[in-house]
Formats: structure tokens, C-alpha cells, sequence
């Protein structure tokens, strides 16, 4: 599991480890895990052109460092000094030894614009806002250059605690993190500005209750799955409701049984107008016409999706005393007290426009600080709360503790009814006994999984992402 930490937990672990530790060491670890992915970048170091961006804090000292060990291997290193009496004294002096020089903003955009490699060490972790004035116009020569650009363990210009982006900001090919993860380097839309991530290990050990992101890697999802016996039957591996569709929408019913079916549900229960269609396609459901509350025993629900004006069958659904799943128009008709009301586990998978509605502010306001949003609405709703998007964020009851960060996701994703596709997936996850957290982050996983392998580059349906789940759990597991 990867894992993100906070800049104060980040600095508090730094402050530590250099008390054990010789004056400047932590900086030198830094500094050889950046050069050494600079080197990888440019293939050739000897005769390359490279082109620090430093600023006043420890990035720059990193950058100043990292820029002396690449001109000792033949580099032509220059460093940009934005504030030249406050750079760093040692990694200045250092670049100078080894053959580097520096040169103030005046006719850097120049020199960016004949670079093979820039080096973004301009803010560090600290900087709020976007960038400053004087940085914009190297930024902005850097994105017109063919140079590949590295940033120092964020791109600047980012919130690095909440991936917002205020205003201007570096956009980086490669960024070269220290000791652990940050949450904006895994959060949209300051994640775009990151481009591949790399992680250097320099020996931080920030403590694991001060955790502010986790994603999921394989090994987890794989320890997660719920796997059948020999003694299962279809009932112990758990029965699912899907209350949804309607006359307009019944495919909606349809891709949320293919997600149920497909994320292991024993069996699949169907209630709403749109049986024939989900019987047509899906022969093994079990469908009845008498509501909710006759369909039978299920362990858990997912209601909502294509479910028009049908407020009477969300409600009805709340009411059951069993893990309830909501999404699409059971966000919208569900009565806020009667979720906060509920004692079994709810999980709500609105994407950023449901989100905004169910928060009462913008659309654009919920994509800009999708962190801040999924904490606000599992603490507003006592409920388990999946945010769709570019970036999936899951946050448990109550908006506190880790939010969980999905690495799976693919613009593919993004075509109708791939939605409903997932909240099938996560409802079968909840009916076999999978805590909220993890049924949404499991099924996220497997959902982005499952997209990549169906798209192979090109478009497809939400129905090829369900019938690409079985084989994103068979890759999961190994």
C-alpha cells in the first residue's frame, strides 16, 4: 500500500531523522536519489544540457546538490537563481566545484528553451498559491521547450496537502518525491502536474496513524477479495438488492446487475420496472415486482441509478436494516436525516456534480478540491462516500482518518453507464461482508483495473467493463 503523509507529519519525521544523523545528510540522500533519476531520464548524461530552477528553500538546495553530481559526470549544468541571496550556500558552492555556474532570471528562458533537462526546485513543500510572478515566465518557457522536466518533490505552483491548483504551476514529467508520498501528488488536478512519480526512500518514518492518503496496490485489493469455500453456497457468499432503473433508463438496471453479478454476489435480486430487460440479458437474476421489502433477504442494497422520480423505493431501501449502497438519483431523492439516521453502513458514490448539489456549491469547486469535498460529505452524511472523477477518493463515516486514493482509473472510464456498472460491483462486495471502505475502494480498483484491460487503447461501453472484471480479479490475485 502506498501511502501519503501531511507536511507538518513530513517535517516533524524530518526533524527527527537529522537529529541522528550527520549535518547535511538527509540532504545528500535527496540529492542522489534526484540525480540518479535525472541520469536515468537523460540517458547520456555527458555533454547534456541542464538547467536548475531554484529557489531559496531545501528544494533548491536538493536541485543545487543533485545539479553538481550530474556536472560531474559531464553535464553542462546551469542554475537559475530566483532569489540569489537566499539560494542555498552549500549546494551552490557545490555546483560551482564541479564545474556548474549560475545566472539570475534575466535570460534564463533562454537557456530553458536550449535544455535537455530542467529541474523544477523552485518551491517546496511549504509554498501555497501558484507560483510567483517571476517564476511564470520560466514555467512558461520550460512547457515550450522540448526539455523533459523534473520537479523536487512537487511540482510548484501545487497545494501539496490538498492537490488544488490556485493558480500558475510548473508541469513536470517526472517527479522525484523524498521518504514518502504527498497527497498532491496523487490527488487531481495537481496529480496531472506531477507526470510519473518516483519515490526515494531517505529513511523518514512518519507514524502510521498520521496517514492522510492510502492507495491500494494489488497485494492489498488481493487480501481484500472475498473468495468462496468449499463449503459456500450462493447465500453465504451473499446476496445483493439492485433497486434501479426505470420506463426511460432500464439500462441502468441492466450494467448494475452485470456489475453485481460479476464482483461475486451469489445471487442478485431485482426490483423495478425494468425486469424483462435485466431477465433478458441476465436469465439468473431473481426479479420481483412487489418492491423492496418483498423481494426478499438480501445483505446489502444499491439503489439509485436510473431510478428516475421512484422517491418512495429509495426510502424503502434506507429503511432496511443491511449495508446500503446509494447512487445516480437515489443521491438526489434520498432525504439527508434518513442516511444520517441509518445504523447499518451506507456508502454514497456521487461523481463531482451530484457531489455539488448534495454540498450546495459548484460543480468547479468540488473538481478543485476533491479532498476537502469527500471529507465534507462523509462528515455531513455519517456515510462511507466514493467520489467519482479523474482522481476516485474514498472517504469512511465521518470524513476522519485516511481517504482512500484509487491508481487505477482511466479516462476510458468516462462514458455512460460505467457508473452503474461500479455501484453493482460495490454493492456485491458490501452483500459479502466487505466494510464500506473497503467494498468502495475494492471495487474502484478493480473497476479502473478491469477499464484499462477492456479500452487497450481505444474506446469501449460500460458493458465491456463489466465483462472485463473477472479478468481485472484474476490479475489482482496473480
Amino acid at each position: 500500500m502506498r501511502t501519503a503523509y501531511g507536511v507538518e507529519t513530513v517535517r516533524a519525521a524530518e526533524r527527527e531523522l537529522m537529529a541522528r544523523l550527520p549535518d547535511g545528510a538527509l540532504m545528500q540522500r535527496a540529492a542522489a536519489g534526484l540525480a540518479a533519476a535525472c541520469a536515468d531520464l537523460l540517458g547520456r548524461v555527458y555533454g547534456s544540457r541542464v538547467v536548475l530552477l531554484t529557489g531559496s528553500g531545501d528544494n533548491g538546495g536538493d536541485a543545487l546538490y543533485a545539479g553538481a553530481r550530474l556536472a560531474r559526470r559531464g553535464a553542462g549544468v546551469t542554475a537559475v537563481l530566483l532569489s540569489p541571496e537566499r539560494a542555498h550556500a552549500g549546494g551552490l558552492a557545490a555546483l560551482r566545484r564541479a564545474g556548474g555556474r549560475s545566472v539570475g532570471v534575466a535570460g534564463a528562458e533562454e537557456l530553458i528553451e536550449r535544455a535537455d533537462l530542467v529541474v523544477d526546485g523552485i518551491v517546496g513543500i511549504g509554498g501555497k498559491g501558484g507560483l510567483r510572478p517571476e517564476a511564470v515566465p520560466l514555467a512558461e518557457a520550460a512547457e515550450r521547450s522540448r526539455a523533459a522536466v523534473v520537479a523536487v518533490d512537487l511540482p510548484s505552483g501545487v497545494d501539496v496537502e490538498t492537490g488544488e491548483v490556485r493558480g500558475a504551476a510548473l508541469r513536470a514529467d517526472l517527479t522525484v518525491t523524498f521518504g514518502t508520498h504527498k497527497p498532491g501528488l496523487l490527488i487531481d488536478p495537481a496529480r496531472e502536474y506531477a507526470g510519473v512519480v518516483r519515490l526515494v526512500d531517505i529513511g523518514l518514518a512518519p507514524p502510521a496513524d498520521a496517514t492522510e492518503l492510502e492507495a491500494l496496490q494489488h497485494a492489498d485489493v488481493a487480501r481484500l477479495l472475498p473468495l468462496p469455500s468449499p463449503e459456500t453456497d450462493k447465500y453465504r457468499r451473499g446476496v445483493v438488492g439492485i433497486a434501479a432503473g426505470s420506463a426511460r433508463y432500464p439500462g441502468a438496471a441492466v450494467l448494475a446487475v452485470a456489475g453485481a453479478l460479476r464482483g461475486g454476489a451469489g445471487a442478485v435480486r431485482y426490483v423495478g420496472p425494468a425486469g424483462d430487460a435485466v431477465i433478458a440479458r441476465f436469465p439468473e437474476t431473481l426479479v420481483s415486482d412487489g418492491g423492496p421489502k418483498k423481494a426478499g433477504r438480501v445483505q446489502a442494497w444499491v439503489v439509485g441509478p436510473g431510478a428516475g422520480d421512484d422517491a418512495a423505493t429509495v426510502a424503502e431501501v434506507l429503511a432496511a436494516d443491511v449495508p446500503v449502497l446509494l447512487d445516480a438519483d437515489g443521491l438526489r431523492l434520498a432525504h439527508a436525516d434518513a442516511v444520517r439516521g441509518r445504523t447499518a453502513p451506507t456508502l454514497m458514490t456521487p461523481h463531482a456534480g451530484e457531489a455539488a448539489a448534495l454540498l450546495g456549491i459548484s460543480r468547479e469547486e468540488v473538481e478543485g478540491a476533491r479532498l476537502a469535498s469527500v471529507r465534507e460529505l462523509a462528515g455531513r452524511y455519517a456515510a462511507t462516500v466514493l467520489l467519482k472523477g479523474s482522481t476516485t477518493l474514498v472517504a469512511g463515516a465521518g470524513g476522519t482518518g485516511a481517504v482512500r486514493v484509487n491508481p487505477t482509473g482511466t479516462g476510458w472510464l468516462a462514458t455512460a453507464g460505467s457508473g452503474d456498472v461500479l455501484s453493482g460491483l460495490a454493492g456485491s462486495l458490501l452483500a459479502a461482508g466487505l466494510p464500506a471502505l473497503d467494498a468502495a475502494s475494492v471495487a474502484a480498483y478493480l473497476h479502473g483495473l478491469s477499464a484499462r484491460f477492456a479500452a487497450d487503447g481505444a474506446p469501449v461501453g460500460a458493458h465491456d467493463v463489466a465483462e472485463g472484471i473477472p479478468g481485472a480479479w484474476r490479475d489482482v490475485r496473480g
